[in-house]
């Protein structure tokens, strides 16, 4: 049976890498806590109480679909699709189109962001193709009005920015969580992570400095992997009860 992302793609080895994986949710993480819909997140608890296992959460659900054949990845697309009609029934008020593709749209977005900043630029074939993929994924979703290609979506993208966010309450309780369950030195680095890739509109609703410290950094940490070296520095600054979800996320040498 066929992959639902073939054996080459330039998704696969995006997402294969546990430093680009951890900057894209870093980046969604800041510009999810500015979200008109983000009160949905509220409404089940899950986050504000659990924002990192959250994201793991989240992972393993994106491994499912880009590392898996056909028939799983479908499986698990719907999976996700089910899950949040039963939170709307339980809500008895349904989530609006915008806000599925807003999710979407970060996936997409910080997808090529993070490997840009960590890796190489992208050719514009190679960016079609991670557009292309989400795009499958939210058709799955049944989500309407999705840009036919990358270059058209790059328009689509700059009006759900302008439109669909906004700093609100949600907004600092959800980086006061962050802080809880991170400490200190972490939280500083992931400020510093998502100062490395969000777009401008989400760095001036966030009052975020357009310099992070990390850009300094990233040249050394890069090569520090040729000796291994990154795997020491993940363990330092990275919580450890969750080392497992985070080794596993390097499937891509």
């Amino acid at each position: 049976m066929d992959n639902f992302v073939k054996e080459d793609s330039i998704i696969r080895e995006i997402w294969g890498k546990s430093d680009t994986v951890l900057l894209i949710f870093a980046g969604a993480a800041a510009e999810f806590a500015l979200n008109k819909a983000v009160d949905w997140l509220y409404f089940t608890g899950q986050l504000p109480a659990d924002p990192l296992g959250r994201l793991f959460s989240t992972v393993a659900y994106a491994r499912k679909i880009i590392f898996a054949n056909e028939k799983e990845a479908l499986k698990s697309i719907d999976s996700i699709y089910h899950i949040h009609k039963a939170v709307e029934q339980s809500r008895d008020s349904a989530i609006p189109d915008w806000a599925y593709r807003d999710v979407l749209f970060m996936l997409i977005y910080y997808s090529i962001a993070s490997f840009e900043a960590l890796e190489r630029k992208l050719t514009i074939a190679e960016k079609e193709e991670v557009y292309a993929v989400f795009r499958r994924v939210g058709k799955r979703m049944q989500l309407k009005d999705l840009a036919p290609d990358y270059k058209s979506w790059l328009i689509q993208r700059a009006t759900h920015l302008e439109k669909d966010l906004v700093k609100s309450r949600y907004t600092q309780d959800l980086f006061n969580q962050y802080k809880k369950h991170l400490g200190s030195i972490r939280y500083f680095i992931l400020i510093e992570g998502q100062k490395l890739i969000i777009p401008e509109r989400v760095r001036q609703l966030l009052d975020f400095k357009k310099v992070s410290l990390l850009t300094f950094f990233v040249p050394f940490y890069k090569m520090s992997r040729l000796i291994s070296a990154d795997r020491l520095i993940k363990k330092v600054l990275l919580p450890t009860e969750y080392e497992k979800e985070i080794k596993e996320l390097d499937i891509v040498a």
